[in-house]
């Protein structure tokens, strides 16, 4: 649920008496000293932008360069934003208590590719905030897209331990369940973005799913590890579930019946890879690395 909680902004150093803050600097632990975990997540984070940035300096997203741009960050903002949703149970399944701490990395690193995302479609409309505005208010699509990124940037501003305490954990806990929200407004943004071939779209829907699945069993455990059976199980459902949506989407909104879709999934997935049966890989992948996690843990 915290996704962008983690540290506080601001490193507290003491010389001479006094208390002085020292600007975050996002490869340091809280103590203010290199961390190799905070070093890795942020070069990552970044790794994105740069390909990015370099394929746009060299030409390659010929012939509307900015409108391609525009659809990578925006694709890249709701990658990283659900890697900020599987920090929970990839700590809990692995036992890596330290993932929380690059948590609010990945979510507000999130919400800096959404608003470059807005940024550079602002760029494309040549800065005319006029237009930009009526078209976001207009288009459907665009307008979900902008609350999202509205959520995002709330969910930024209070990600920090001050926030916290202001607002006291209970209220603090309440504004940061519109991460699921955000995340939700998102993949419909994505379905509308790609209208054809919603094939990225449907394998998020499918990890949604389970990603909210997962916290719901992990609330009947209270605390315990989520079993591996139910974990297995959440998995199959969820990929079911992305499979019958993508059928009723091309049914509903291409005309292309549903059946005939549904029909492409009996073909072995090695042949013809769909996105449910990736959706079923992933989540049946963390299932393994848990199960192997317990086995390593019960021979120790």
């Amino acid at each position: 649920m915290r996704i962008f909680a983690g540290m506080s902004s601001t490193a507290v150093t003491r010389r001479s008496g006094w208390l002085k803050p020292a600007l975050w600097i996002p490869w340091q632990d809280r103590t203010g000293r290199f961390s190799p975990l905070h070093g890795i997540t942020f070069l990552l984070l970044l790794v994105p932008g740069i390909i990015i940035a370099t394929r746009w300096g060299l030409g390659e997203y010929q012939p509307r360069p900015v409108n391609e741009v525009i659809h990578r960050t925006g694709l890249w903002a709701i990658r990283i934003l659900f890697v900020s949703l599987a920090i929970t149970p990839l700590r809990q399944m692995l036992a890596m208590p330290k993932l929380l701490v690059v948590r609010r990395m990945i979510g507000v690193t999130a919400f800096a590719y959404v608003l470059v995302h807005l940024l550079l479609y602002t760029l494309d409309e040549s800065f005319n905030l006029f237009k930009v505005t009526t078209e976001i208010l207009v288009r459907y699509y665009l307008l979900i897209g902008f609350c999202a990124l509205i959520f995002l940037g709330v969910l930024a501003a209070t990600s920090t331990a001050k926030s916290i305490r202001r607002l006291g954990p209970p209220h603090w806990q309440t504004v940061h369940r519109l991460t699921y929200l955000a995340a939700v407004l998102a993949v419909a943004h994505h379905y509308m973005q790609s209208k054809v071939n919603v094939s990225e779209p449907v394998v998020m829907t499918g990890l949604l799913i389970w990603l909210l699945g997962y916290r719901l069993l992990a609330r009947r455990t209270r605390g315990q590890p989520v079993g591996l059976l139910p974990l297995a199980l959440l998995g199959v459902v969820s990929a079911v579930l992305a499979g019958l949506g993508e059928a009723a989407y091309y049914e509903l909104f291409t005309g292309v019946p549903g059946s005939r879709v549904l029909e492409v999934y009996i073909v072995p997935p090695w042949e013809h890879l769909r996105p449910a049966w990736v959706v079923l890989a992933i989540t049946l992948g963390g299932t393994l690395a848990a199960f192997a996690h317990r086995r390593l843990a019960a021979r120790r």
